[in-house]
């Protein structure tokens, strides 16, 4: 559990030993408010076209990972899928359930929301263009950008909430995976967070934002909620941790390859690199 005396301090995450399984993080496709430059947080916009295409070839790489580049996951039907309830994440994965189901059939199941998987709310700022931002709330938004663990929007959500309930629904997650009866023991005689070789882990798929997933990476990477800006995810970026024996390692980060078909066709890549920086989450 979190912050038992309600002061902000943060236990570590117990990820159960002898677990060998795998949580594959995938963003949200490109929505109406990032096409308009408008910040995010709660604020609930459909996918965008283009954040349609993005999440059905995000589906389509998960649910064929042996193709080439392969990708660290078994080649099976995730045992969730967990979404954050807004429309863009609940549109990436129903996205990708529908790819999956084309190779797994009635084994992929339905997407469930997750209420932990909610964005950090950015209160005041949400809605706003990113220029109107910038010129009311210059001094707000910078001291996010530089100590985001100890600022945030006004009356928007501090790190240490976001991090209580994050760190409430991955056991809930990490539980399911455990109680599936796919997931395999670890090998004792391998490194602390490496399987064997030849180890097919269960996996679950969770679909949610920026903001929450960097969060999500620092709690089971247990990591302090300073490095907050260490990742990045850009649009419909996969990202997968790997749980062995009670450690989490971080196996692929941000992959993106699937979304050369839109780079071919000369459409957007999805990286938006200024978006997490300027706190447009």
């Amino acid at each position: 559990m979190v912050d038992p005396a309600g002061d902000g301090a943060l236990t570590r995450l117990v990820i159960p030993s002898g677990l060998n399984a795998s949580l594959v993080l995938l963003r949200h496709g490109e929505s109406l408010a990032i096409t308009e430059e408008r910040f995010q947080g709660r604020l609930d916009t459909p996918l965008s076209p283009l954040g349609e295409d993005q999440a059905r070839l995000a589906g389509e790489r998960l649910a064929r990972p042996d193709r080439r580049p392969h990708i660290a996951i078994p080649a099976t039907a995730p045992i969730e899928i967990a979404h954050s309830p807004l429309a863009r994440t609940t549109g990436t994965a129903f996205a990708a359930e529908r790819a999956l189901r084309t190779v797994h059939g009635a084994a992929v199941p339905t997407p469930r929301p997750e209420v932990g998987l909610l964005e950090v709310g950015q209160g005041a700022w949400e809605g706003l263009h990113r220029a109107d931002v910038e010129a009311r709330f210059g001094a707000e938004l910078e001291a996010w950008r530089q100590a985001p663990n100890q600022h945030q929007a006004p009356g928007g959500e501090r790190l240490v909430e976001v991090d209580r309930r994050v760190r409430a629904a991955l056991p809930r997650i990490i539980d399911r995976l455990r109680a599936s009866g796919q997931s395999t023991e670890a090998a004792r005689t391998s490194a602390a967070g490496y399987p064997p070789p030849s180890s097919s882990p269960a996996w679950s798929l969770l679909v949610a934002h920026d903001g929450v997933f960097k969060v999500v990476l620092l709690a089971l990477l247990d990591l302090p909620l300073e490095r907050f800006w260490s990742f990045a995810f850009g649009l419909t970026g996969i990202t997968i941790v790997g749980i062995h024996d009670g450690v989490a390692v971080l196996r692929a980060h941000n992959l993106m390859d699937h979304l050369g078909p839109l780079q071919d066709a000369g459409g957007a890549d999805g990286e938006n690199p200024d978006q997490g920086a300027s706190g447009a989450l």
